[in-house]
């Protein structure tokens, strides 16, 4: 305020107006707090410079609902399912078979992982066409408009996996087999979600209008959003939720909630379904295994919140976020979050054997 309105306007009133100053000051730092945490946000993610900000709080931030499946910790005494010892003892023989013939469990990043693409509010939209042989009214109706960057790209690999998420609606689209023909954006499957913030992370006929439980780019309709590795959680040094996992060895006509469906082919009946929920056991000392760095961070979560079956692949494999949007690859190298190892390295000493298999909710699909 300037000497000369100071002379003029009354004590009280020069009392209010400084207020009203500093709060006008306050609000404008305020929302350019929250601007440099949307970049910061966005270049975690790879999305565009200018979307929502995410919470500057010190857990990194999560997808769906604070008591989804994905996001909810495990209790101590979760009830394990009566066959947890015989399935965990075949799985454990499943991980020794692919270290011996070279093909180790895998951290996916590069390819066959998901890259996450943050639309701004005002992103220009896009119509994804949706090529299938009979495709869902409705599941094209919620990708005529997309707001996919025109840079974007799927992630390497014949799935074709991308994501986008605007925070500003609170809305997911995710895609397998994504390709920007000559023609325009198409996509062989996937789905969309309103309400992301209060999802359980799976689809099913709440997740959209018109929405049905087969939309979704993972083979159990979980999101493929559900259990992904991030950048933010590898910056900030914690994984606050479950982590998704791809086996080979996928149990065949039948599923477990939360999945909707399964393409496992297994007939053994010691192998996981879709949807299987497996955690470490609560009582094993991390601290004492030594692990390196990023391998003790897979292992606190997995003893917290668990891993779920979200796919058939064709090894072992969890998934971290392709980073193709950040043009760089984080993982890479001596200062790299993989710290100059490889995925089979930092997989060697996860505790594999220590896995316990929760109490299975199974559905069929005959």
């Amino acid at each position: 305020m300037s000497a000369a309105i100071s002379r003029f306007v009354p004590a009280i009133t020069r009392f209010v107006l400084l207020i009203v100053l500093m709060l006008a000051v306050g609000a404008a730092n305020g929302c350019g707090d929250t601007r440099s945490q949307a970049r910061a946000a966005n270049d975690r993610f790879g999305g565009t410079a200018d979307g929502a900000g995410l919470s500057a709080g010190k857990s990194p931030f999560r997808f769906f609902s604070p008591t989804s499946f994905w996001n909810r910790p495990l209790p101590v005494h979760a009830r394990l399912d009566r066959r947890s010892a015989a399935v965990v003892g075949a799985f454990d023989e499943e991980v020794a078979r692919e270290e011996q013939v070279g093909q180790a469990p895998f951290i996916n990043t590069t390819a066959y992982s998901v890259p996450i693409y943050i639309a701004a509010a005002r992103e220009p939209t896009v119509r994804v066409r949706l090529d299938h042989t009979q495709p869902p009214p409705a599941l094209q109706a919620a990708w005529d408009a997309v707001p996919l960057p025109a840079d974007a790209q799927p992630a390497a690999g014949t799935d074709g996996h991308l994501v986008v998420w605007q925070p500003s609606t609170n809305r997911l689209w995710e895609f397998w087999r994504l390709e920007q023909a000559p023609t325009g954006w198409r996509a062989e499957w996937g789905g969309a979600m309103s309400n992301v913030s209060v999802n359980p992370g799976v689809y099913g006929r709440n997740a959209w209008p018109g929405a049905s439980p087969d939309w979704g780019a993972s083979a159990s309709s979980l999101s493929v959003a559900g259990g992904l590795i991030t950048l933010e959680d590898l910056e900030k040094g914690v994984i606050n939720h479950a982590l998704a996992i791809g086996i080979p060895d996928v149990r065949a006509g039948v599923y477990a909630s939360p999945a909707q469906r399964t393409d496992g082919t297994s007939t053994s009946p010691l192998s996981l379904p879709e949807g299987a929920h497996l955690r470490l056991d609560p009582k094993l000392d991390l601290a004492a295994l030594h692990l390196p760095r990023l391998t003790l961070m897979l292992a606190e979560a997995a003893q917290h919140y668990g891993i779920v079956v979200r796919d058939h692949t064709a090894n072992v494999s969890f998934y971290a976020q392709d980073p193709t949007s950040t043009g760089t690859n984080p993982y890479a190298g001596p200062s790299g979050y993989f710290e100059g190892k490889t995925p089979a390295q930092l997989l060697a000493s996860f505790p594999w054997r220590h896995l316990q298999l929760l109490k299975m909710e199974l559905r069929s699909t005959f």
